[in-house]
């Protein structure tokens, strides 16, 4: 039988650090998650959400979330082109909850019945702290009264 080691001291106190920080975090960006939960103003969490979406979101929804030309309108093969998420599309007049949903578990999970979409569920790629965090970039970059209606909207919707 093998005597095993016990771990270096060093190793465990950065393990418990970096278990902290990530704690902190999580703890950070879903406190009080619900009703006008998406908090454009967090500076950090709006960071990172702004380097996701250029990795992920980007090349279908555009660099400026100007999202693809003629969005309303169904392609050769059925399915509808990626939506902008600037305030010319629909995506504030969707709850939060109802936007992590879509992001997480794609389209095509909620519709059901057989729907297509070229949109991903991203449950595999993301972790759900950084998919609020590309929901908060996105809501960064809408003009207040907007953001104010989103937040009505969450408002009612939680009702």
């Amino acid at each position: 039988m093998t005597a095993t080691r016990p771990l270096p001291r060093g190793l465990i106190v950065a393990a418990i650090a970096v278990a902290g920080a990530m704690a902190l975090f999580h703890d950070r960006i879903w406190d009080g998650f619900g009703p006008t939960s998406l908090r454009p103003d967090d500076p950090r969490t709006v960071a990172l959400g702004r380097e996701i979406y250029w990795r992920e979101c980007a090349a279908c929804h555009g660099a400026n979330l100007e999202g693809q030309p003629n969005w309303r309108q169904r392609l050769a093969n059925g399915r509808l082109p990626a939506p902008p998420h600037d305030e010319t599309g629909h995506t504030w007049h969707h709850p939060d909850v109802q936007l992590f949903e879509l992001t997480k578990y794609g389209p095509a999970a909620l519709a059901g019945g057989g729907y297509e979409s070229d949109m991903p569920a991203y449950e595999d790629t993301l972790q759900d702290d950084e998919i609020i965090a590309v929901l908060f970039y996105i809501k960064s970059r809408w003009a207040k009264p907007v953001r104010d209606r989103h937040d009505a909207l969450n408002s009612r919707s939680a009702q």
